[in-house]
């Protein structure tokens, strides 16, 4: 192992570190995820401290071609960091003197290692923003074209788990669209604070050479250098606002599993699953189980957990930097992980993991009293009001329930007997399809209402630039 006494911070001790703490301290391990990104901002860091003459452009070229040359290293595979490193910054730095002799101890001129973590985290965040945009761009697709093919496909629909009013499943479908629609837009505004640059905050105060940090912050994209130092080597609040983000879309993610799998089901039967993406079982060979939405579900938990262990670290934390946020890279790059792999699951799931069984929908929705509402409705138009219409209608549901019938079986004279108002154009009014059809409110289910939402979907995921 190299000797600790030897690492940039040690001229000031006498004593090597103890092996078990040196690699307590140690965050390579998991750091080694933003190597691009520190190669990245110190480029930016280099060509800025060239031109402004606290190095010679000379110096400044041949930086920035050593630092390419590790990223080709990286990227083939020739270079591999030290595991005994202490930190991906100080392995970078390492093999860049190694190229650029003395030169390479120029690089961190102006630099602290609080404000380069800084800089390469919002990178990475910025970075992992877009991926995951795409891939939820992706997902919408999905539902879209789903709900293209099931606008007139009925399916009930509940409240409390319940049979309540049968809806159309496109319309069922792009409730989702508009969840992560939401997801989306929650992520470009987010954008709006994670672009914003650290870099040359220093330690907690800044420095004395006369840098640019317009510069630097133009260099890498950002909107604008930071206004505060303190805040800007402590601010972990654009991540924690990501994996707030991210937890929502977990959490809709997770409420469509939760669906998928009732409807999967021998008992709903709604959907049946394609070998694709299902697993059986060791022991009973008749199972199929719907694995990917299982662990969605699942996965759900720990992206919840990072979010609350990241606001746990943070919540007493004095300015500026402390080495409590260390802790703040292990569970964003899990949650980032976590999102993308299962916002690209889901979609494959949905693309090639189930099939629709629209006659076992068909049967479901004759099979119950999701239309007795709309009987209620029927006797509002008769004018009947409606507080009296609903407890007769209660009434009514009673009776089939004691004599095993629907409301469309219940025979023309018997509805006569509980209001004259009931005539033969009821079993029409109350027929699933026409029970769908009418509700033709902005945003609701109605046929003509769905197509309407189905182009605005369409549009807004078409011409969205995110």
């Amino acid at each position: 192992m190299e000797n600790p006494a030897t690492k940039a911070w040690s001229g000031r001790f006498e004593g090597s570190l103890h092996e078990t703490i040196y690699k307590f301290n140690a965050s390579i391990p998991f750091d080694i995820e933003l190597i691009e990104y520190d190669i990245q901002g110190s480029k930016a860091h280099a060509q800025m401290l060239g031109e402004t003459g606290i190095i010679v452009l000379e110096e400044q070229q041949k930086l920035i071609l050593a630092l390419d040359e590790i990223l080709d290293e990286w990227r083939s595979g020739i270079f591999r960091p030290d595991p005994e490193a202490e930190d991906i910054h100080y392995a970078v730095e390492k093999r860049l003197i190694a190229l650029a002799g003395d030169l390479g101890k120029k690089l961190h001129t102006a630099r602290s290692r609080n404000d380069q973590v800084a800089v390469d985290l919002r990178l990475y965040v910025r970075d992992h923003l877009d991926r995951i945009d795409t891939l939820l761009q992706a997902l919408q697709g999905q539902f879209l074209n789903m709900a293209q093919d099931h606008v007139e496909t009925l399916i009930p629909g509940y409240t409390h788990l319940q049979r309540a009013q049968p809806v159309s499943l496109a319309h069922h479908l792009l409730a989702y669209f508009e969840m992560f629609k939401r997801d989306r837009e929650r992520l470009v505004d987010l954008k709006k604070r994670v672009n914003i640059s650290p870099l040359g905050s220093g330690a907690l105060a800044g420095t004395t050479l006369p840098i640019q940090r317009h510069l630097t912050a133009a260099l890498l994209g950002f909107s604008a250098p930071s206004e505060n130092s303190l805040d800007a080597v402590s601010d972990r609040d654009y991540v924690v606002e990501f994996m707030s983000a991210s937890s929502l879309i977990l959490v809709h993610l997770s409420r469509l599993s939760e669906e998928l799998i009732i409807w999967a089901s021998q008992e709903f039967g709604f959907i049946a699953l394609t070998d694709r993406c299902s697993t059986g079982s060791s022991l009973m060979p008749q199972k199929k189980n719907p694995d990917v939405p299982e662990l969605i579900r699942g996965k759900t938990g720990r992206v919840f957990g990072n979010l609350v262990g990241l606001l746990t670290t943070l919540k007493a934390l004095p300015l500026a930097y402390n080495k409590d946020l260390q802790e703040d890279k292990e569970g964003l790059f899990d949650t980032v992980r976590t999102v993308e792999n299962c916002v690209q699951a889901m979609t494959i799931l949905l693309a090639e993991g189930i099939v629709i069984r629209t006659e076992r929908l068909a049967q479901a929705i004759t099979e119950d009293f999701s239309n007795a509402t709309d009987v209620a409705d029927y006797l509002v138009r008769k004018g009947v009001p409606f507080r009296e219409a609903y407890n007769l209608v209660g009434t009514i549901v009673r009776t089939c329930l004691q004599e095993n019938l629907l409301l469309l079986t219940l025979p023309l004279e018997r509805w006569q007997q509980f209001h004259p108002a009931f005539a033969a154009d009821l079993y029409d009014a109350i027929a699933p399809q026409q029970v769908v059809a009418a509700r033709n409110s902005y945003g609701g289910t109605g046929f003509e209402q769905v197509r309407g939402a189905l182009g605005r979907a369409q549009a807004w995921w078409r011409d969205y630039k995110g």
